[in-house]
C-alpha cells in the first residue's frame, strides 16, 4: 500500500548557480558518498547529478509528508546509481520499501519518490 507520493521539478542553472555562490551547498545537499560519486563526473554532468539529488530529496521529503526540515534533512536521505546507473535510496529515516525516479532535459530534473507500507508481497 502507498504510504506517500512526491514529485519536485528543478531548474538544473539554479543550482548551478547556488554551487557557485555558496561554497557550502554541495557538502549540505550532498552526503560524503554522494559527493564521491558526483567527484567521479565531468562538467555539467556533475550540476545535472547535484539538481537530480537535490530534487529527489524535495520529492522524497513531500511523499514523507513533512517537507524538507526537521524531520527530514538533505543527509538523512542518500541516492547512489547502481552497477547500471539506476538510483536507488540507500538512507532514508522511512521503515518500508521506497522507490525512486530521477529524470532530466538540459534545463530541468524531474524526480518521483514513492514510499509504501507493509508487505507488497501480501496481495489480495
Amino acid at each position: 500500500m502507498i504510504y506517500g507520493t512526491g514529485i519536485d521539478l528543478t531548474e538544473i542553472k539554479r543550482i548551478k548557480m547556488l554551487r557557485q555562490r555558496f561554497t557550502t551547498f554541495v557538502s549540505k545537499v550532498l552526503t560524503p558518498n554522494e559527493q564521491q560519486a558526483m567527484a567521479q563526473l565531468k562538467g555539467q554532468r556533475q550540476n545535472e547529478f547535484l539538481a537530480g539529488r537535490f530534487s529527489a530529496k524535495e520529492a522524497y521529503s513531500k511523499a514523507y509528508g513533512t517537507g524538507l526540515g526537521s524531520a527530514v534533512g538533505f543527509q538523512d536521505v542518500e541516492i547512489l546509481d547502481d552497477e547500471e546507473g539506476k538510483p536507488h535510496l540507500t538512507k532514508h529515516p522511512f521503515n518500508g520499501p521506497a522507490h525512486i525516479s530521477i529524470s532530466h532535459t538540459e534545463a530541468l530534473v524531474m524526480t518521483e519518490v514513492i514510499l509504501e507500507v507493509g508487505d507488497p508481497q501480501q496481495n489480495d
